[in-house]
């Protein structure tokens, strides 16, 4: 259970090294620039890279707009975050279908996928850089930023 009535909100992709810790990031600068008070995490459904830092290109294009992400670790989502968290935001639509299986009886969190916040992308999944280049990563931050904005700009109301 929240210990808080602040909003608390999760981050979800795959490995938890590259998209979800950006939006984690992004969504924490924002709230932060906008004086909201929040809780933020990220996880993975898969367990590969628990313990691991972010992916240093993630690292590098968070550090590029002013965020330092180098402290965050992988971890695998758990049955506690459907009653710790008020959203749970996948980062495309199969780690949304893994969460909607995960999810226990009695969740209170909400899930969605991230980029259902932000008008003219509703449906999208995030672009998944790992297997790409820095121009992907750039192209993921943007995408994870624009969702910030949109749910900083949501729970302010």
């Amino acid at each position: 259970m929240p210990t808080s009535s602040k909003p608390a909100v999760l981050f979800v992709c795959l490995g938890n090294i590259c998209r979800s810790p950006l939006a984690e990031g992004a969504f924490r600068a924002r709230a932060q620039a906008a004086g909201l008070d929040v809780d933020a995490d990220s996880a993975g459904t898969g367990e590969w890279h628990v313990g691991h830092a972010p992916d240093r290109r993630a690292q590098a294009v968070a550090r590029r707009h002013g965020i330092d992400i180098s402290g965050y670790r992988a971890r695998q989502v758990e049955a506690a975050d459907f009653l710790r968290f008020d959203h749970i935001l996948a980062l495309d639509h199969s780690n949304l279908s893994n969460l909607r299986a995960l999810a226990p009886a009695k969740a209170r969190a909400r899930l969605g996928l991230l980029l259902d916040l932000v008008p003219g992308m509703e449906g999208q999944a995030v672009a998944d850089p790992y297997y790409g280049g820095e121009e992907g990563f750039e192209a993921t931050w943007a995408q994870v930023d624009l969702a910030a904005q949109a749910l900083v700009e949501q729970l302010s109301r």
